[in-house]
């Protein structure tokens, strides 16, 4: 297990999405060698290396790009095989589609004739016998991270249920470890877990159930924490880790009802470096100015479909809370009738609103209403990636009921975010504090790969319609 962007990672999954990057650069260069098996004159390899490289490389490259938007790298949403071969069936399908389109724009990227339908036959027997491998290879070598478990209070049971859903890490709660002065003895049950033992026999009980983490999750540790065993079992090689961290790298945000404000003071991240400011404007810019451009036939198409759809301007203009709280007006295409809040107090949007129009409910699930934000991109007033911009009346009242709600408005707001690809559509305070916990994880971890990630799946989230906003 690793971490990426301060999350936990699948080994498994990374190992997997190399194996089969490598299996499908063997395919395509025995599809070479079946093609041209009996006409060794035809096709120099070596000769013809260079071109095949990166005709090879683009081929690879799409291919587990819809690998990963099919979910075949989700080792806990698809388990089965006859599933995981119709999801791969339905990626290489949608990988031709889109290496098809490719080479009519560009056909000197076109593999050799006739090698293509040999790699692709090749190819999914090969992923096939790979994964069956590699899952009989793993059961056999790789043997579980054991996890205990320091605490028995409502914090542990928190983390042990969300270590739970996470089957795809590999790791194995060993069990609980009681504070000195905790009301339930050693030999009980939490969670479905032994509690092996007391705070006094850290060390013997790390050694007897080979521990290779210890995640400390006491509610209150001072004068029971046995930071004497603690620094020597993290001098020893054991990892030793705070529950917030660990909660957080398991669910990608930050939980705020267990969380201290001294974990804000204290923990890594939260970095702003004049370097990453530099680099993520840059990167708003080059994102802003290709999707306007790209963008403008599919903004043509929509707003002459809203004008057929119904009465009332093409674009819309709302006043949002934008960086350090300074106000601007977000533009938006018109997805809701013209009288949607006439006479009304403000509204928050949600899913399936009833005032939107039949065209705005389409263009709201695939967010080609966003599109004109590109425009607020340029101009300054918002980032590509970011918390996503509120309106004044309700940051005014989320303030008052959600502890840390201003610390969203220390970057620009973004056209889309971590909370918005993690977290559904949300109408209400209690959705608005759930988002919340993942804007902190943004800020704690805001960095250009970390927005180019979060960029990659907003395009999974319109293409396949679903996803926060």
């Amino acid at each position: 297990m690793i971490r990426i962007f301060s999350q936990y990672v699948s080994v498994k999954s990374l190992l997997l999405m190399l194996l089969e990057s490598l299996v499908i650069a063997l395919s395509l260069v025995c599809g070479v060698k079946l093609r041209f098996w009996n006409e060794p004159g035809e096709f120099e390899f070596y000769t013809m290396l260079p071109d095949f490289g990166a005709q090879a490389l683009i081929v690879i490259v799409i291919f587990q790009v819809c690998f990963y938007y099919n979910d075949l790298y989700d080792l806990s949403a698809v388990r089965r095989r006859s599933e995981q071969l119709i999801r791969l069936c339905q990626s290489l399908g949608a990988a031709c589609l889109l290496l098809g389109f490719l080479y009519l724009w560009a056909p000197a990227l076109l593999i050799v004739r006739g090698v293509f339908f040999i790699t692709m036959v090749v190819s999914i027997t090969s992923i096939m016998v790979t994964r069956a491998a590699l899952e009989g290879a793993w059961q056999v070598t790789a043997s579980p991270d054991n996890v205990l478990i320091l605490g028995t209070g409502e914090l542990a049971i928190t983390l042990a249920r969300e270590l739970s859903k996470r089957d795809d890490l590999n790791l194995r709660l060993a069990g609980f470890v009681a504070s000195k002065d905790a009301d339930l003895p050693p030999g009980g049950q939490l969670f479905g877990h032994p509690v092996v033992g007391s705070a006094k026999d850290l060390e013997r009980l790390t050694i007897e159930h080979r521990v290779s983490r210890i995640v400390v999750a006491m509610e209150d540790s001072r004068g029971s924490l046995p930071v004497r065993d603690l620094v020597k079992l993290r001098v020893e090689g054991i990892e030793v880790e705070d529950v917030h961290s660990a909660i957080a790298a398991l669910t990608g945000r930050v939980w705020l009802g267990t969380v201290r404000p001294s974990w804000f003071v204290f923990s890594q991240g939260f970095r702003r470096s004049g370097l990453i400011i530099v680099l993520k404007r840059t990167v708003d810019l080059c994102f802003g100015l290709v999707g306007l451009v790209l963008s403008a036939p599919v903004m043509l198409l929509v707003a002459i479909a809203i004008r057929l759809d119904s009465r009332g301007p093409i674009l819309y203009r709302q006043e949002r809370v934008g960086l350090r709280g300074r106000r601007f007006w977000v533009l938006k295409f018109r997805s809701m009738r013209v009288d949607a809040e006439e006479g009304e107090k403000a509204q928050w949007a949600q899913q399936d609103d009833p005032r939107a129009t039949p065209l705005g409910k389409f263009i709201r699930k695939v967010r080609l209403d966003e599109l004109p934000q590109f425009l607020n991109v340029l101009r300054g007033e918002m980032s590509f990636v970011g918390p996503r911009p509120e309106r004044p009346v309700f940051v005014d009242m989320l303030r008052e009921k959600i502890p840390y709600y201003d610390e969203r408005h220390s970057v620009r707001p973004g056209v889309t975010g971590w909370a918005q690809v993690q977290y559904p559509y949300g109408a209400s305070v209690e959705d608005a504090y759930r988002k919340l916990e993942y804007d902190l994880f943004y800020l704690q971890n805001m960095s250009a790969l970390f927005d180019c990630a979060i960029v990659f799946q907003t395009v999974r989230i319109v293409l396949f319609g679903r996803g926060g906003r």
